[in-house]
């Protein structure tokens, strides 16, 4: 926003711009010329016109033939042209400079000289038959022909619409008559001097055979002009010429689509649509031919969006946006003050047309053109660069820049604000540069008060330098310090391997060819080749050993992508760039589709297709071969077609008889196989089709429980063409649906409807006219418990004598079947008719019906098809699927049951939903660990095998840098550890299968916990150490009192014992000194923590490259146990092991009375923490873990002073070394320690009652 509060007060922006630009002009040889040229600005100086040819700079002082004029424009007083000197034809272009402010260029114009005239061709005698068409050439250079007319008999000859003179020049005659005969000249006029050609007599002939005299050829236009295709044909009876669009009729309109000349069309004020291929027919009764032509419009360049006039400050990245259109599509370039702009590290073409400047320094101020050029025309619009100076009070620099993250192509940067921000909604930029550079980037946040951003795209094992700037509505304040910072190295895994060749020797195989990679730490273990279909998508691999492979059963004429990764040692390598080859052609290996046929008249009959499938083309189609006969002769003939012409009028037959076709698809290899034959027969006479057909002369329905039987008879005027009826119904209404049959049929079964429902039925027989009028009738299905008896129902249905009387023979069902999967939505069924003769031809009105449901239970949804044909294909299916398949055969009112069952799975294909139901819980007291649930996508379309789960702090971020965790099929849960508290998380889970990966789910947000512990863990806390303290004090008193008693007994016993001494009586032997008491006392201080076998990450993955959390990885310094794990590490790394939380430790007491039998035990496990470093708990002085655990000094009395508690956690520092243990007394009553024992044991159960209460 500050920058449009500063640009009042900046520099204005300049007009300046061309008031008028040259033009491509035509100039006579000796004549003068004129190249206009004229400029606009408001500034004070006048601007200075210059002018180039052919790009250079024009040097005009001392040339007396060529000056500019006031005004700017480029006059030649004569214009000099010779075989050996053309130096006056050329491009021109105009620049127009201001001092102090810039320069602009206008739009390219050619100068053509046009030269002596010269005839390439000259009108020769010639004949053209009477009522046919003539050419009479006359072809000269393209720039003359404006200048060129004709002369008949040394006349004037006046144009007309039956006398057309082409744009070659020559003169078309179409309709000639006698009075055309005569002598004909062209004449070239008005340049300089004249030039007439040889005359030439034209007579006049009887009528010939049909063919073309001109033919239409493939022509570029602009957009608004005009064009004539030619088309004149000759022939005997004078043919009817016709044109064709593409596949529809081309037809005037409003003047803009006019036929002129006898055939050849003119189109004017030419549009984009107007684009295509062009064919016109000619057809008389011996005939027809054809010829096409395309058409391609140019539209000159115009802008979309032009570039804007912009204010910036240094180092700032700017694009200039430059949107063309045009066709063919134009090519832009980018000129600043004249000079062409030529792509670099800090001027780059994004977006096909943007200009983006980045590091912006004073020099780039200026004037930025964006040109566009094609071959209709160029244009150009400039825009201004201003570099704005700083004012106002202005931020000092942001304190404390550090480097939170760095990895190997990207670094993440955190500060704090400036000590003077001078204003609220501060934004920072981040500017940086690689060592040794001294052009900056900058990288600004995306929102006010934010202070950390990350800086992607950057070099491996490279240094940069960062610094970072705070913005006011002042402008740019101070920069920080410079931080200097170097990404980190990749791991020397291969580099990709060069020179990567693939060639198809077959079709069916191509060999592949690379070179040992460059780079790369160690041996090439293997190689693994991937390869792509181009037109499935789905990318497979395969193993290689060596530098060479040939892959064998691929697809026919069909684009494969390769690439080749390398491994070593460290893992694979850099992929190479994919390269794309098509495997070799083939004949096609599958016919053309849904051959049909319309008889048009007696003599004459349309044939219609479809190409064979894609994967049946194996090539490119140049053409169809149709063959026919007559009848059931062997005796065939042949026609042929264009490669992209789907229909052929077969004309000339005769009357009345039936013809059989086929029609086989011909690359440049062969020709394929061709389609079953299909008959047709044309008609006895010539039926009018130039009305509707009239209404059906009957019309009868017979209503059965889910269905009603229709019959009909065709209308009485059988003069009227007839292609098929038309059957609507529904239920009240009879426009529910409808269904169209042959013309030859004379009944049908509407299936599938509700008992006890009144339909309406209507029928009308329809032609390439139209639909013409309906008959209707009414019916009332039967009721679900209404008996049927087909012999009585149907008897008197089909009593008219239009219908076939039924074979009371049982039709046999069809056999064989069988569902040839193609695809994940496409199954083929065939079956075979054991009613047919052994050539399986169908040649009655004989139809199958296709059924087939998916394989579950409970769907009953059943669906039907009907073909003429002995196989089917099924399409719409879902992937991964099993159906099943049964057919059965109709003929006339003979129905049969249905065949057995085929059964097909449709192929696998990448899921088309995205795992649903995702959620995001926290694990109960672990805040840094969450659980993602979720349930598999609801169109699977194939056995998932695993899950990608994406999480990311930034739900804006690209794919690639989010976090990725990979989970197997079989799960729906998973766990992530070590995430950063009080942040939030956005998740997102993709699933795959065998084909490819499934899209995302929607993001999903989690924000973990603000701490550790809660304030009930608090209060425990405070509860255990009173009660220790207490205990502790009563024990004190209790050993003090047993202290105090024992000495007193002590001294009684020493009496009673010298008494006995002198008696001679002794019960002891040896000295009490050499008794060893058990150790009641409890030595707190030499507890410690052992790391339990488990490891405590459950999804344990790594990586390649390991990613530091903090910037302490940078530079090493003295690093203590509160480091902080951050989001930017991968899941699949390495992860390092931390000191233990409070509430992770599971303690470990080993309770052992007998020291004896645990001294070698804790001395081999204090050897072993000697042995290891860095696997012991730290100092208990300083560990705050020890801290929250203050009842060590009430664990049972029995433990030894040596004794160890284990922990789950590590690493730590090594514990610190033990102290002496307290002097115990000699000798205890056993009396005396039982009662204490018991004690000391109600204490311990009350603080495990304290310590485990929720």
């Amino acid at each position: 926003d500050y920058l449009s509060n500063l640009s009042s007060a900046a520099q204005p922006f300049s007009p300046f711009w061309f008031n008028v630009e040259p033009q491509d002009t035509l100039a006579i040889r000796g004549n003068s010329a004129l190249l206009n040229c004229s400029a606009h600005s408001d500034a004070a100086t006048p601007a200075r016109i210059e002018w180039k040819k052919d790009g250079t700079f024009m040097s005009l002082v001392s040339d007396e033939r060529r000056n500019i004029l006031p005004d700017g424009s480029l006059f030649f007083t004569h214009v000099v042209h010779s075989k050996h000197n053309k130096p006056d034809e050329g491009t021109y272009q105009c620049v127009a400079t201001i001092d102090n402010l810039g320069s602009i260029s206008s739009q390219t114009a050619r100068l053509s000289v046009a030269g002596m005239p010269r005839f390439a061709s000259q009108p020769t005698p010639t004949t053209v038959h009477l009522g046919n068409n003539q050419v009479m050439a006359c072809e000269v250079n393209s720039d003359l022909v404006p200048f060129t007319r004709w002369e008949k008999d040394r006349l004037p000859l006046e144009l007309s619409t039956r006398l057309v003179q082409l744009p070659s020049g020559a003169l078309a005659i179409s309709n000639a008559s006698e009075a055309d005969a005569g002598l004909y000249r062209c004449l070239v006029e008005n340049v300089g001097s004249s030039k007439s050609s040889d005359e030439a007599q034209l007579q006049i002939l009887p009528e010939g055979k049909l063919e073309f005299l001109v033919q239409p050829v493939p022509v570029s236009k602009a957009v608004g002009t005009s064009v004539l295709l030619p088309c004149l044909v000759t022939g005997y009876p004078v043919p009817h010429i016709r044109w064709m669009f593409g596949d529809k009729l081309l037809e005037e309109s409003d003047g803009r689509v006019e036929v002129l000349g006898g055939g050849s069309v003119q189109i004017s004020n030419l549009t984009e649509e107007d684009a295509g291929i062009y064919t016109c027919m000619a057809e008389n009764t011996n005939g027809t031919i054809e010829a096409q032509a395309q058409l391609t419009i140019q539209v000159p360049p115009q802008f979309v969006k032009r570039p804007d006039n912009i204010y910036a400050y240094e180092s700032m990245d700017i694009v200039f946006e430059c949107e063309v259109s045009g066709s063919p599509a134009p090519t832009v370039k980018w000129v600043k003050n004249g000079d062409a702009v030529i792509p670099s590290d800090y001027f780059k073409i994004i977006k096909e047309h943007n200009l983006q400047v980045l590091g912006l320094v004073k020099s780039d101020e200026g004037f930025y053109q964006c040109l566009a050029e094609n071959d209709a025309g160029n244009i150009q619009s400039s825009a201004q660069l201003i570099i704005l100076d700083h004012a106002g009070p202005t931020p000092s620099a942001p304190r404390d820049v550090v480097a939170s993250l760095v990895s190997t192509r990207f670094i993440k940067l955190t500060w704090r604000p400036p000590a003077e921000p001078h204003g609220d909604d501060i934004t920072y930029s981040v500017f940086y540069s690689q060592e040794g550079t001294s052009r900056e980037r900058v990288v600004n946040t995306s929102r006010p008060g934010e202070m950390q951003v990350t800086i992607q795209n950057l070099m491996p094992d490279t240094k940069y330098r960062f610094r970072v700037v705070a913005h006011n509505s002042n402008g740019q304040g101070e920069s920080s310090a410079a931080l200097k910072v170097a990404t980190q190295a990749e791991v020397q895994v291969p580099g990709p391997a060069p020179n990567l060749q693939a060639v198809s020797n077959t079709p069916t195989s191509v060999s592949l060819s690379w070179d040992k990679p460059l780079t790369g730490n160690g041996d090439m273990l293997t190689y693994k080749l991937y390869y792509t279909d181009k037109s499935v998508g789905n990318e497979q691999d395969v193993d290689v050993d060596s530098q060479s492979h040939t892959m064998t059963g691929l697809k026919k004429n069909t684009e494969y992508s390769f690439r080749v990764v390398a491994n070593n040692k460290h893992g694979p390598g850099v992929s190479t760039d994919d390269i794309v080859v098509r495997t070799l052609s083939d004949v096609p290996s599958a016919p053309p589709q849904n051959l049909t046929l319309e008889v048009q008249n007696s003599k004459g009959i349309m044939l219609r297709w479809q190409p064979p499938p894609l994967n049946g083309q194996n090539g490119e189609i140049t053409g169809y071969k149709i063959r026919y006969r007559k009848g059931s002769r062997r005796s065939e003939a042949a026609e042929t077609t264009g490669g992209t012409q789907l229909y052929k009028l077969i004309d000339g037959l005769e009357r009345g008889t039936e013809y059989s076709f086929r029609v086989s698809a011909v690359t440049v290899n062969g020709t394929g196989p061709a389609t079953e034959w299909t008959t047709a027969e044309t008609f006895e006479s010539d039926l009018d089709e130039s009305r509707v057909p009239d209404q059906p002369s009957s019309l009868h329905v017979r209503p059965l429980i889910n269905s009603i039987v229709v019959s009909w008879t065709p209308p009485e005027n059988q003069d009227i063409v007839v292609r098929g009826y038309s059957i609507g119904y529904g239920i009240g209404s009879p426009h529910a649906q409808t269904i169209k049959v042959d013309y030859k049929q004379r009944y049908y079964t509407i299936e599938n409807l509700d008992p006890s429902s009144h339909y309406v039925i209507t029928l009308k027989a329809y032609n390439n006219v139209g639909e013409g009028i309906p008959v209707y009738e009414s019916a009332v299905t039967r009721q679900q418990s209404d008996p049927i008896d087909p012999d009585v129902d149907l008897y008197e249905l089909f009593h008219a004598p239009y219908t076939p009387v039924p074979d009371p023979s049982p039709m046999m069902p069809p056999v064989g079947v069988q569902a040839s999967v193609l695809s994940h939505d496409t199954i083929k069924v065939t079956w075979a008719d054991n009613s047919l003769p052994k050539n399986q031809k169908i040649t009655d009105n004989r139809f199958y019906t296709v059924r087939w449901k998916t394989n579950i239970p409970a769907n009953t949804k059943v669906k039907m098809a009907n073909t003429t044909s002995l196989n089917h294909m099924v399409t719409g299916l879902k992937p991964n699927t099993l159906y099943e398949f049964s057919v059965m055969v109709t003929k006339g009112r003979r129905t049969s049951t249905w065949s057995m069952t085929a059964q097909g799975t449709t192929f696998e294909t990448i899921p088309s939903s995205s795992p649903k139901d995702v959620t995001v819980v926290s694990k109960e007291n672990k805040p840094r660990t969450i659980i993602v649930n979720w349930q598999p996508p609801s169109e699977a379309n194939g056995k998932i095998t695993g899950y990608i789960i994406y999480y990311s702090t930034d739900v804006n971020a690209e794919v690639h840098d989010w976090v990725i965790e990979p989970v197997v099929g079989n799960r729906l849960t998973h766990q992530i550890q070590d995430l950063t508290l009080d942040t939030t998380y956005y998740f997102k889970i993709q699933a795959r299968n065998s084909k490819g990966m499934g899209p995302m789910s929607e993001a999903v947000h989690f924000r973990t916990p603000k701490r550790v512990g809660g304030n009930s863990e608090g209060h425990i806390l405070v509860i255990v150490i009173i009660i220790s303290v207490g205990a502790f004090t009563i024990i004190v008193v209790v050993v003090g009192a047993f202290l105090c008693t024992r000495r007193t007994t002590s001294h009684q016993k020493k009496k009673r014992a010298a008494s006995k001494s002198s008696n001679g009586s002794h019960k002891y032997k040896g000295n009490s000194k050499d008794l060893k008491p058990p150790d009641l006392w409890i030595h707190h201080e030499r507890l410690e923590l052992k790391p339990m076998d488990k490891s405590p990450d459950p999804n344990p993955v790594m990586t390649e490259t390991p990613i530091p959390r903090t910037s302490q990885d940078i530079t090493p310094a003295d690093s203590g146990l509160d480091s902080n794990p951050h989001l930017q590490q991968r899941r699949n790394s390495y992860r390092g092991q931390s000191c233990p939380r409070g509430e992770d430790l599971k303690l470990l007491m080993l309770w052992e009375r007998d020291q004896s039998e645990i001294s070698p035990l804790l001395s081999d496990m204090h050897n072993n923490t000697e042995q290891t470093s860095g696997v012991w708990l730290a100092d208990r002085k300083t560990d705050p873990l020890l801290l929250s655990f203050p009842l060590f000094s009430f664990l049972p009395p029995s433990l030894p002073p040596s004794l160890q508690v284990l922990a789950s956690l590590a690493p730590c520092p090594s514990p610190a070394p033990r102290s002496n243990p307290v002097p115990l007394p000699q000798s205890y009553e056993p009396d005396e320690l039982t009662e204490e024992m018991a004690h000391l044991e109600g204490l311990m159960k009350d603080l495990n009652a304290i310590t485990t209460a929720p």
